[in-house]
Parts: C-alpha cells; sequence; structure tokens
C-alpha cells in the first residue's frame, strides 16, 4: 500500500514541475564580450540550463528573434528610496509613510521594465524592507543589495567606525557605504581621513563586506584605494596617477557620468532650496558635466581598469538608468561593446555575483533583457527594453510576445505584470 501512495505522490511532484521555458533569438550579448547568433536559451525554474540545442518537449516558447537579448543590467548606484512628493518636490520626512512606500515601489517597478534585474541601493534603511519585499514576491523590483546608512567623518574616530561597520552587518547591510570627499557641488574635497578609511574597509573586509566610497577629489580616492577599499565612486577630480594607483590595487571605478548630474538640472524646480541644491551648486553641476565626462574620457585610457556601471539616479532618474550607457559611448568614447560588459558581467564581478548574475550562460539565474534594436549599434536602443526576464520570470513583453504550440502561457511564464509592466517606467 505505502508503495501505491509513493507513485501519488510522485505523479504529482512531476505534475507540479514547472515547464521549461525557451526563449528564441537571433543576436545574444553574453555579457562577456561574446555575440552568439540563432540560438536558444532554455531556462528550467530559475536558472538558464542551456543554450542551443533541441528545444524540449512542452517548453514554453517566447520568439525573440526580432530583437537584441543580453543578460539583464546591473546598476551599481541607485537610490530607490529617493522620490518626489505629491508637490513635485523632493520628498522629505513629512510624507505621509503610505505615499512614501507607493513611490519607492513605483521607482523599483519602473527600474525593473527599464532591464535592470539588479540595483545596489546604498544609503537609507528603508532599502532592506525593499530588498526583501522583492526576495518574498510581494511587488516587482530588481534584485536589490542595500548599504543601509553610509558612514561619514562625522561617525566617529577609527575605532567608532569598526564598531559601526559591525552593526551595519548585523542589520543585515549587504555592504558598507562610506564618503570620503564633500559633494561636487561643494567641490569635493576629502572629508574622512586616511585613518578612519583604513579602519572602516579594513573592518568590512574582515567581515566579509565590501566598500563603497564616495569620493571626489584624487586625495580621497587616493585614501580610499590603498585603505583596500571595494569601489571607488563618481572620482570627478582624480588625476591619471591616481587612475594607475585604481588599476594596480584591482579597485572598482564606477563613474556615474551620464545620469545623476542631468537629471538634478533638468529637475531642477523640485530640488531647489533643499540643503546645497542652490543657485551655486546648480552652477557647479552644469560645470560637472563637462567635468566628469573629461574624467570619465581619461579613465578609459587606463588599461586594465575596471570600470563599472552605476548612474547614482535619485528622484526622477528612475527607470532612466539607461542614459550612463549612452553617454558613455555617444559622448565619452566607450567601445558599446565594453560598456554593455560594465554593465554585466563586470558589475557583477564588483557585487561578488559574478557566478551567479551578469551572464548568459548555464547555471547563472535567468535575468535577461531584450531590446527593440541593438545598442552595439544604435545606443538609444539601450532605452528601448522589450522584454524583461528576472530569475526565470517573465516581468515585461512588449514585443512579439510569447507563443506556445501547445497550449496557451499559464503558470511561471506568465509571472509579468500585465498592464503595470507595459505603463510603468515608458
Amino acid at each position: 500500500m505505502w508503495r501505491f501512495f509513493l507513485l501519488i505522490l510522485s505523479a504529482g511532484a512531476l505534475f507540479a514541475q514547472e515547464r521549461p521555458i525557451v526563449l528564441k533569438a537571433s543576436t545574444v550579448f553574453d555579457g562577456k564580450g561574446q555575440t552568439l547568433h540563432n540560438t536558444i536559451i532554455v531556462i528550467e525554474g530559475s536558472k538558464i540550463a542551456r543554450i542551443g540545442g533541441a528545444t524540449p518537449a512542452g517548453a514554453v516558447l517566447y520568439d525573440l528573434s526580432a530583437f537584441t537579448v543580453s543578460p539583464g543590467w546591473i546598476d551599481t548606484h541607485s537610490h530607490l528610496s529617493y522620490h518626489f512628493d505629491s508637490n513635485e518636490r523632493l520628498a522629505g520626512a513629512d510624507e505621509p509613510v503610505s505615499q512614501g512606500l507607493l513611490s519607492i515601489a513605483e521607482n523599483a517597478v519602473r527600474t525593473l521594465n527599464a532591464g535592470f534585474t539588479t540595483v545596489q541601493s546604498p544609503g537609507a534603511m528603508v532599502d532592506k524592507n525593499l530588498r526583501d519585499a522583492i526576495a518574498r514576491g510581494i511587488f516587482p523590483g530588481p534584485r536589490v543589495l542595500t548599504s543601509l546608512e553610509p558612514l561619514t567623518e562625522a561617525s566617529g574616530d577609527p575605532a567608532r567606525l569598526r564598531e559601526l561597520v559591525r552593526e551595519r552587518k548585523q542589520q543585515g547591510a549587504d555592504f558598507i557605504k562610506l564618503f570620503a570627499s564633500k559633494s561636487i557641488r561643494e567641490g569635493g574635497s576629502q572629508t574622512m581621513t586616511d585613518a578612519q578609511l583604513q579602519a572602516a574597509c579594513g573592518e568590512a573586509k574582515s567581515l566579509g563586506l565590501r566598500t563603497l566610497v564616495h569620493a571626489h577629489s584624487a586625495s580621497s580616492v587616493k585614501a580610499a584605494t590603498l585603505a583596500g577599499c571595494t569601489s571607488i565612486e563618481h572620482g570627478a577630480y582624480v588625476t591619471d596617477d591616481v587612475f594607475d594607483l585604481i588599476a594596480q590595487h584591482g579597485t572598482y571605478y564606477d563613474p556615474n557620468i551620464g545620469v545623476v548630474l542631468q537629471n538634478y538640472l533638468e529637475n531642477k524646480p523640485k530640488y531647489f532650496g533643499i540643503g546645497n541644491y542652490n543657485e551655486e551648486g546648480f552652477a557647479f553641476m552644469e560645470k560637472g558635466v563637462t567635468i566628469v565626462r573629461d574624467t570619465f574620457k581619461r579613465a578609459l585610457t587606463h588599461k586594465n581598469l575596471k570600470i563599472i556601471y552605476g548612474t547614482d539616479a535619485t528622484a526622477g532618474a528612475h527607470g532612466h538608468n539607461y542614459r550612463e550607457f549612452i553617454v558613455r559611448v555617444r559622448d565619452g568614447g566607450q567601445d558599446p561593446m565594453q560598456a554593455l560588459i560594465s554593465a554585466t558581467s563586470l558589475s557583477a564581478q564588483s557585487l561578488n555575483l559574478g557566478d551567479k548574475i551578469g551572464s548568459i550562460s548555464p547555471g547563472v539565474q535567468a535575468d535577461i533583457v531584450a531590446f527593440d534594436g541593438n545598442p552595439l549599434q544604435d545606443v538609444t536602443a539601450a532605452g528601448r527594453a522589450v522584454f524583461v526576464m528576472k530569475g526565470g520570470k517573465v516581468f515585461e513583453n512588449l514585443g512579439a510576445g510569447a507563443k506556445n504550440d501547445e497550449s496557451p502561457i499559464s503558470g511561471p511564464a506568465s509571472a509579468g505584470l500585465g498592464p503595470l509592466a507595459g505603463a510603468a517606467g515608458r
């Protein structure tokens, strides 16, 4: 009798298994510099099972042959919690909690729909709840990593900073964010001492945590690099000798040249008068667009410099993360394939997730995006994501749609958002 029940249970388990998904593609960028043609990508569960071969029986088929396919893009620096309130101003502490949460959720949807399946969001305690809610499937959004609250020169002496790093880890931080310099609106001079940086980055490394350092001046970037920090953010005034030092140490460089300053300038009335968002600050940011572009051009001349893809997206920029790619290639002169590698596999490596995301290869998470057009030939195609899959689930499908000769789409293949997925972020 027990064998009979075992057979029934086994049959039920088999029946409940998810059907494989097959993506048919004519052009596939694998995220590591290779281009595949006229192939299929087979997804089982949340992962890519194989590339090429025969289509498995009963698979759900998505025909993406009219588009260009790549791994899901990664934004290593995006502030998902930043948004405008009902008065079209940068939201503050007086905003109703419910309204704020809805706006943050909208930011997540916009970002995912734009083809960004993983985001590193440095600098807010609410990011933890956002990260966990998305991971549980409460609402859609990119995979989120967060630093929680950042640390600054005012956080304390080296001993206190070590203590705070341990506290952040206990609170659930994925990495540590540090401010080592003033903002570009204030000139970007070094604020954290060398000893503070050494203490914070050293303690984080001992705990297995990465460190992202906001640093504009050459001195602050040099100090962070020598302290063994993981990534330098911005670096508007980095000199050639310091770029060489960054490359020698294998430190990642995240320049942020195509979204953050442009977004501030485009939304000036919504920011103006808050903190250092004043006439002097905006005048500096107008000059900063050229400064960071020219610094980026110099960065490209340094061999082995690991330039990753972050935007520093804040309120108004979510869903426009792709503009960084456009500016880097069109205005900064970066090779488009290298820019795509930066947005995929190289950024995944910087997150210590290179074996899990950032490429189209067997065994990694099925984070896949398709564009209407080829971003390597037409940079504006980076803003035309028509298909977005994260972890084997389809969240956006605005193109040719899915088809299956045996039965209509059902189960895991229909995990998209319906009208919301097509409307948000456009």
